[in-house]
């Protein structure tokens, strides 16, 4: 199953777990009212017993009994009510994604410049993490309060992602085994789990939200002897409900829990820290204390809840028991943690350097990216990128990883990436800069910038990722002036860069999910006809980018949209430079990035095509195709050359 496949198997669970949500509603609807039915015939029988006995007038006349039907319509339309009311204020609340839930659950954020030799290390097991999958650094959140071992991953996409952890399983575990968890948690976001499984805690909190109305009818005074019935009905119904919440969680997170472990490990050839984590589990439990642990249950690696029959994991010793089956003999690759150090000094002999590319180039001596591998390796991490990984953040020159944790300098390692190579332009846009962003942010990508040229074009896109949790961090003001700079030199080159302005666009469109937050898109094109144009103006900007020639554009262009064209039985248009440039280019993403997954896949091989029209894909146009994909919201991991490959 490929990261296409994957996501829309999420979609479909997504559709499943309305079915899951109506059918509760319906049931609990049906529950009270019955329930109020049987209090009301009760009451109304004791009316007719006093009213038998007493020439009084009595309140539970005959008549009370036909009045019945129009009580029962308003207390299901208070139910429907009261419930979507709590699914939509729940919705809302974690509308800022991850770092809602682990605020929610008594997260700390984790400073990216801390000292801490615990959460260093547990940054740096992300920060590998991420290089090798090709998505951003989450935020990464600590639950000081939670003694026990468990951690979890949410968000509605890779932009607003954040991984949590507990205090326990920050410092119990061991650096193999910490690797096995955030491993797990990572293949929960390449699997496409996390929006799903926030949805699901929106329409778990609203069927909860009928037990906090039973208490507060309960307390109502004794007089009105109805109200706290009610609401002793109301608080055992609720009950009812949250079993069927977590019916719900089960259904939606058993077997996902499953894939992600089995994902872990083809992602860290080491089964033995996974198994070892949840060996310790087994030990020192995984218990949640948090008041909202029961309707985030579905999130935790480990169940967080008193083990049940609804639990929403599958059994430790049947996890353990699986990873047992695929230990291959072979030994693991241990990545040992620094430990006098915070910041690694470059290897120099045991570990593989990073391939320099040609001096002014920007592209490797030989070719090396196969076509094929562009969309295959698409949400496809394994061992080998992640002991690259692990080998290019050690190699990042330490005043390049510096910049990175700070968030002016971050700033500044940003806009001197944007910065072009030759002088002329170079020196235009340090004036522009000057004129839009404040003499200390000048002044750091000033300072970075020689550092930055001599880096190879593969490790841009990574240094960007590792940038992002520091500048998360700019005050509002400061993000303001540091967009407008870096938007003004993503359209200051003359030769129109596109892979500068896809540097911009990944920055961008991270950032501005957690400084401006907005509705997020929704799915809106299931066809590609209606996105024709746009697929003719990335597919011909590529073509530009990579050709100069007129006929071998014409033939490169053609050979990316002949496939995507007979795909979709519509016809794509090579479009003159004017129609295809950097603004309209910004345009075309917005609207492809709404697309189902299966068109995604298709453009991004059609551009894989373009580029390799001459039959080679150079390192640069890798890179461009991995920036493009990131803006698709479909991360690509690091293209491992031949040599590094052979010795992971």
């Amino acid at each position: 199953m490929d990261f296409f496949e994957r996501q829309d198997k999420a979609r479909k669970h997504t559709k499943l777990l309305v079915v899951y949500f109506v059918f509760a509603v319906l049931s609990l609807v049906v529950v009270i009212n019955v329930a109020v039915s049987l209090i009301l015939m009760g009451l109304a029988n004791y009316g007719l017993m006093i009213w038998r006995l007493s020439p009084a007038p009595s309140p539970f006349e005959p008549s009370f009994i036909g009045s019945q039907a129009g009580l029962l319509f308003w207390i299901t339309l208070g139910t429907l009510t009261v419930i979507l009311i709590g699914s939509v204020y729940k919705t809302l609340q974690l509308g800022s994604g991850g770092s809602a839930v682990a605020e929610l659950l008594g997260g700390r954020l984790i400073d990216s410049n801390t000292n801490d030799p615990d959460e260093r290390k547990l940054l740096n097991v992300v920060e590998e993490m991420s290089i090798a999958s090709g998505v951003p650094v989450p935020q990464v959140y600590v639950m000081d309060g939670e003694a026990e071992i468990n951690a979890f991953t949410a968000g509605h996409s890779t932009s607003d992602a954040a991984i949590g952890v507990t205090r326990g399983c920050m410092k119990m575990l061991s650096r193999d085994e910490l690797q096995g968890v955030i491993a797990h948690e990572f293949s929960h976001i390449l699997n496409g789990d996390m929006a799903l499984n926030l949805r699901l805690m929106g329409l778990v909190f609203g069927i909860l939200c009928l037990t906090v109305i039973g208490r507060i009818l309960i307390r109502t005074r004794r007089t009105k002897f109805l109200l706290p019935l009610i609401g002793l009905a109301l608080i055992i119904i609720g009950s009812i409900g949250a079993l069927f919440g977590r019916l719900m969680q089960a259904a939606v997170s058993r077997q996902r829990e499953t894939l992600a472990d089995a994902s872990a490990v083809q992602f860290t050839r080491n089964p033995t820290g996974l198994a070892g984590a949840l060996k310790k589990i087994l030990t020192y439990g995984s218990r949640i204390d948090s008041p909202h642990a029961e309707e985030a249950s579905h999130l935790f690696f480990a169940n967080g809840l008193d083990t049940s029959i609804f639990a929403t994991h599958p059994l430790l010793t049947d996890r353990i028991r699986a990873l047992r089956a695929s230990l291959d003999g072979k030994s693991p690759r241990v990545i040992e943690e620094p430990v006098s150090a915070i910041s690694p000094a470059p290897l120099v002999s045991a570990t593989p350097e990073i391939p320099v590319a040609q001096a002014g180039a920007g592209r490797l001596v030989a070719p090396f990216v196969a076509e094929h591998a562009v969309v295959a390796n698409i949400g496809q991490a394994t061992t080998q990128h992640l002991a690259y990984a692990a080998d290019l953040r050690q190699a990042i020159p330490p005043a390049i990883e510096a910049a990175a944790r700070d968030p002016i300098g971050a700033s500044g390692l940003v806009c001197a990436l944007l910065l072009a190579s030759e002088p002329s332009v170079h020196e235009q846009q340090f004036e522009l800069l000057a004129s839009v962003t404040s003499e200390v942010m000048l002044n750091e990508t000033a300072q970075i910038w020689p550092q930055v040229q001599a880096m190879p074009v593969q490790a841009k896109i990574p240094s960007l990722d590792l940038a992002l949790p520091a500048l998360r961090r700019l005050p509002s003001e400061q993000f303001q002036q540091f967009r407008a700079a870096i938007e003004t030199l993503a359209a200051s080159n003359d030769k129109a860069d596109l892979f500068a302005y896809m540097l911009q666009k990944i920055v961008a469109r991270h950032l501005d999910t957690y400084f401006l937050p907005e509705r997020r898109p929704v799915t809106q094109f299931y066809a590609l006809h209606p996105l024709a144009r746009d697929c003719g103006v990335l597919l011909s900007a590529t073509a530009y980018a990579g050709q100069e020639d007129a006929t071998a554009l014409s033939a490169a262009f053609a050979k990316g949209a002949e496939s995507l064209g007979q795909a979709a039985h519509c016809e794509i248009l090579l479009l003159p430079p004017e129609e295809c440039d950097l603004s309209s280019v910004d345009v075309a993403l917005e609207r492809l990035s709404q697309a189902v997954p299966q068109i995604k896949k298709n453009l991004l091989g059609a551009c894989a095509q373009t580029v390799a029209a001459d039959g080679v894909i150079q390192q640069g146009e890798a890179e461009l195709l991995r920036a493009i994909a990131d803006a698709l919201d479909c991360p690509i991991p690091p293209f491992v050359p031949e040599e590094v490959a052979a010795t992971a």
